[in-house]
């Protein structure tokens, strides 16, 4: 088998695989309600998400040296900030961590 059958072939069975993996949550809940262990990881997935965000932001900083983790409390302001104005953590956690990353590479 050529080369360029192996990648199509791959090409084809990962876009296979990929459609059944984002179909399957309708395919299996689209008749019955939704467990509840799975409307309660909804609901606890965001502040774990940001709690895990917090431990990475905060995990290596170092106060004697500049710029002092001003980055980090500039971001954790911002997540802060952005959680109580528009209430949708999508655009606190993406917020806050596009901001400390451009923050950590400019200060």
């Amino acid at each position: 088998m050529s080369s360029a059958n192996v990648v199509a072939l791959t090409i084809i069975f990962t876009a296979l695989i990929l459609a059944f993996y984002r179909a399957f949550p309708f395919l299996v809940f689209s008749k019955r309600e939704v467990p509840v262990a799975l409307k309660f990881i909804e609901k606890s997935l965001p502040p774990l998400i940001i709690a895990v965000l917090l431990v990475y932001c905060f995990k290596d900083l170092d106060f004697a040296a500049r710029p002092f983790g001003a980055p980090n409390f500039i971001a954790l302001a911002a997540v802060v900030f952005l959680h109580l104005w528009k209430r949708n953590s999508m655009i606190s956690i993406f917020g806050g961590t596009i901001l400390f990353m451009v923050l950590s590479r400019t200060m």
